[in-house]
């Protein structure tokens, strides 16, 4: 078994311990520098990923590889790549990419294939002058997404 293997079967035993954890990325670089990236439908705490990072370098050998841990929650400002993080996000706001355009909007509903975001704009009247706020929704299939990002206000 390969490191990556051995690394890659570690990470979902100890995944499946904690049901509401998921793995948003896994690398690991030719020096053998481990980066896991994970999400958690409540929120990712310090103490997930300690026990997730204990799991995988407790039953690593260095004296067999040499290696080097990072664990950490996907950040606030990294993009949406699962359904999972779509559907923890609904009633937020989000920055979505398309091939045509960008939209920022909330996050109203989200399943399996696809998001439907709401947001307000303002556009021209339909009978006179000057311009009306009108409530926009927008149905988006995920392939359709290139990149979604929530915003934070304060």
């Amino acid at each position: 078994m390969t490191f990556k293997e051995k690394v890659n079967l570690l990470l979902t035993e100890a995944l499946s311990e904690k049901q509401s954890l998921f793995l948003i990325d896994l690398t690991i670089t030719d020096a053998f520098k481990v980066i896991v990236t994970l999400d958690d439908d409540n929120g990712v705490v310090l103490q997930d990923c300690i026990d997730i990072s204990r799991e995988i370098e407790n039953n690593l050998d260095r004296e067999e590889q040499d290696f080097s841990l990072e664990v950490a929650s996907a950040g606030v400002s990294s993009p949406l790549k699962h359904i999972r993080q779509y559907k923890k996000n609904v009633g937020r706001t989000l920055i979505v990419k398309t091939n045509t355009e960008n939209i920022e909007a909330e996050l109203v509903e989200a399943n399996d294939d696809f998001v439907i975001l709401s947001w307000k704009a303002r556009e021209p009247k339909k009978i006179g002058k000057g311009k009306e706020t009108v409530q926009k929704t927008l149905e988006i299939p995920y392939g359709d997404i290139k990149e979604a990002i929530v915003t934070v206000t304060f």
